[in-house]
């Protein structure tokens, strides 16, 4: 995480030659620690069952709660309705706490601006 209590990470790199400077900088958003906060925030407001089906929007915590008898919420159900729900109807994953297409970029760009940088420091 980067500093404070914020759901980023930044990433930088940059280099100097004796012609040339060049520097890049980005931010990453990270997802799980969005929903990790808010989910906290629902839980201390007394909103058990939305903080309960927020975290269920990770593949990982709904499998638990199902293999621990406590299926997430769906549609205002819970307990045996909500299991019955979801056997009825299984999510469709796309996980929200993998790193997307856009961080993926703006990693393989870096890569790429560090690339450049190291064989300018080699010239």
């Amino acid at each position: 995480n980067g500093s404070g209590d914020i759901c980023t990470t930044g990433v930088s790199g940059a280099v100097q030659t004796q012609i040339l400077g060049i520097s890049a900088g980005s931010t990453i958003r990270d997802v799980n620690c969005e929903r990790l906060k808010l989910s906290k925030t629902l839980f201390d407001m007394g909103m058990k069952v939305a903080a309960v089906s927020l975290m269920c929007g990770d593949p990982r915590v709904f499998e638990a709660m199902m293999n621990a008898g406590t299926p997430c919420p769906i549609d205002g159900l819970i307990g045996d309705r909500a299991r019955m729900a979801w056997e009825a109807n299984p999510p469709s994953w796309t996980d929200q706490g993998a790193m997307t297409d856009s961080d993926k970029r703006k990693f393989t760009a870096l890569g790429g601006i560090i690339l450049l940088l190291g064989l300018l420091i080699g010239i």
